[in-house]
């Protein structure tokens, strides 16, 4: 159904002269009168009737005009929900509970009238399709995993980097420490299931390993972080690594440990990856807002993969 004819019908209906919506819609009268002419075609009805002062609705146009409202609402909504500016800012944060969730929530909090919808793909070239499909607008990610070129039209900052500290249950030998170094992680038993082989964290871990002869075990089913906490809690040989900025909740009885490592610390680099032509206004004050709140990059006494772009 043509929409500029039901926009033409509702003019006509609201005015009550074909002049006046003509005036309205800004076209000549005798394009109100074919539009209309043309849809009554269609239809098999009469939509409009004289009478002295202009035109009403016939009994069928009186039928047709709260669809044919409805019919430019839905049109309008259908447009807006891809109108530049519009829209909202659709930003992938791969987990809920991470240092992004964290970035995201103070953008929010600082410009609350940015509408956002926040979306979380585990696979980086997931999220990069999603990117240069317009599916999402930006996404948080540590690049580039080796062997993982960004595409061309991909753009990224660095926007923040993450330390990793060690996460044990009171049992453990290093639980009274107050700081480990990275060497001292030597021959202990790190355990982290759920590392998916391919990912751009299964390549920052497999390059940890080999830099510092660490044995981080990622066998088992991966039951989420409430089960990895139980586990840590009740297992005196093993460790694990967690973010820094990684929210957890645990029982007061689990007495879990969060260990700084040290020398070097170990940081988990975010990168904000976007399309160069990508044109929502709300993406260049979200990359302004990381750069001015962000805590930054490459610190002295830190430690990323050489395959992670440093700016």
């Amino acid at each position: 159904m043509d929409l500029e004819a039901v926009r033409t019908v509702v003019a006509v209906a609201e005015a009550g002269q074909f002049q006046k919506a003509a005036a309205d819609l800004s076209i000549t009268q005798q394009a109100v009168s074919k539009r209309i002419a043309a849809l009554e075609r269609a239809l098999g009805v009469r939509l409009f009737t004289r009478v002295p002062r202009g035109v009403e609705p016939t009994i069928d146009g009186q039928a047709f005009l709260p669809h044919a409202r409805e019919l430019l609402r839905v049109a309008e909504r259908a447009v807006a929900s891809v109108r530049t500016g519009r829209r909202p800012l659709r930003v992938d944060i791969i987990a809920s509970r991470g240092a992004a969730s964290g970035l995201m929530r103070g953008f929010h909090h600082a410009y609350p009238e940015i509408d956002l919808d926040v979306l979380m793909l585990l696979d980086i070239d997931t999220a990069i399709a999603a990117i240069r499909s317009g599916t999402v607008d930006a996404s948080f990610r540590a690049v580039a995993a080796p062997g993982r070129p960004l595409p061309e039209d991909i753009e990224s900052v660095r926007v923040l980097d993450e330390p990793l500290q060690l996460l044990t249950g009171p049992g453990h030998v290093l639980a009274g420490a107050r700081s480990v170094t990275i060497t001292q992680l030597a021959g202990h038993r790190i355990w982290m299931p759920g590392i998916a082989p391919g990912t751009e964290w299964a390549a920052y871990y497999d390059d940890l390993v080999a830099a510092f002869d660490l044995t981080i075990e990622a066998t088992g089913p991966n039951f989420g972080s409430d089960a990895l906490l139980d586990t840590i809690a009740d297992t005196p040989a093993l460790a694990t690594f967690m973010s820094e900025q990684t929210r957890l909740v645990w029982p007061a009885g689990h007495d879990l440990r969060r260990i700084p490592v040290t020398d070097p610390t170990p940081v988990y680099p975010h990168s904000l990856l976007w399309h160069r032509d990508n044109p929502h206004p709300a993406l260049a004050t979200l990359r302004t807002y990381l750069a001015n709140t962000a805590a930054g990059h490459g610190a002295a006494g830190t430690w990323v993969p050489d395959w992670v772009i440093p700016r």
